[in-house]
């Protein structure tokens, strides 16, 4: 028996070539909302000092009045 090749169509390939494209998408998105998600980390730990010290402060007028 002779296997006989079967020439790939041209809308398969355009549909395997959007598949790749719309994983490369998602992949690029789900890389940006991370790096969002980490600078938003590392901004809350730098402010967070600060926000203590308003919260302290707040908290001293408040005890006062």
């Amino acid at each position: 028996m002779a296997s006989s090749k079967r020439q790939t169509t041209m809308a398969k390939i355009a549909r395997e070539q959007a598949v790749r494209e719309r994983r490369a998408r998602k992949q690029e998105k789900k890389d940006h909302k991370k790096l969002v998600a980490e600078a938003h980390i590392a901004n809350a730990a730098e402010a967070g000092a600060g926000t203590e010290t308003e919260a302290e402060t707040e908290v001293d007028e408040t005890a006062t009045d």
